[in-house]
């Protein structure tokens, strides 16, 4: 199963994946966390202590990797290089295991005006092909708001597009430029978490403009998930209530997919 998570900066799509890949692991289910988004903490979020164990480099930025599988040098222009370079033992030698989960960092993809990144995206959507399409494990993919990182062919093997979205019009917005990608990259399962939620009425209309059928979870504003960020503390011990919450959209995840399934035979 491969879910993707997004949705406009700021509404919590690194604290959802950190929680759904903390229920997984409690369900006893393999899972792999990447970490897409260009800002990313997911590696705080899931208990990491770098002053420990150290920095994470992202994927997209060790030269040295790149230019052996690759053939080119990072930022070189010109030149001949390997579109499909070797990938699949990238999991094993840079993920990190944090709270029985494993743990990859990506970065993001480069800029063509900043040069010719050329070798560094190869490497980056080699990879995440294989995560998505070739891997049999858990795969929850903190992304950033798009999906510049996957290619159509990619993005149709991704079991589930979730989009966490939060009450304002900003994020509704940003949310509906999502599924529209979405689906126009043939994601077949798109649903919705709301997060940061103070009053009934908001999830009413919120409900009310995707469909209340589509909403997946509802998570409440809590102080405590400002706190944790500052004890760095995992928010699946600090926040009552959570794991039932996330338990519940896991469910509905395993349930929509076993019906995509049922439809595939």
């Amino acid at each position: 199963m491969k879910v993707a998570i997004s949705g406009k900066g700021g509404v919590g799509k690194t604290t959802i994946s950190s929680l759904l890949v903390n229920q997984l692991v409690s369900q006893g289910q393999t899972v792999l966390a990447i970490d897409a988004d260009p800002n990313g903490n997911l590696a705080g979020a899931l208990g990491y202590d770098e002053s420990k164990s150290g920095k994470i480099t992202p994927l997209i930025e060790n030269k040295q990797l790149i230019e052996s599988r690759t053939g080119a040098k990072p930022g070189a222009s010109g030149g001949v290089f390997i579109l499909n370079p070797k990938v699949d033992d990238l999991v094993e030698r840079f993920s990190v295991q944090v709270n029985g989960a494993r743990l990859l960092v990506t970065g993001e993809l480069k800029e063509a005006l900043s040069g010719c990144y050329c070798s560094e995206n190869a490497l980056l959507r080699s990879f995440l092909k294989h995560l998505i399409v070739e891997r049999e494990e858990w795969v929850v993919l903190d992304m950033e708001a798009g999906f510049e990182h996957l290619t159509r062919g990619t993005a149709e093997s991704v079991s589930v597009l979730l989009i966490v979205v939060e009450p304002g019009q900003r994020a509704l917005n940003t949310a509906d430029k999502i599924t529209a990608l979405g689906r126009q990259m043939n994601i077949k399962q798109i649903g919705y978490v709301i997060n940061k939620v103070h009053s009934q009425e908001q999830i009413k209309s919120i409900a009310y403009h995707f469909g209340q059928s589509q909403i997946w979870g509802v998570l409440p504003f809590d102080v405590k998930v400002v706190e944790s960020d500052f004890t760095g503390k995992t928010l699946c011990n600090e926040w009552p209530g959570v794991n039932e919450v996330i338990a519940g959209l896991l469910n509905n995840i395993n349930d929509i997919h076993k019906k995509e399934m049922k439809l595939n035979v």
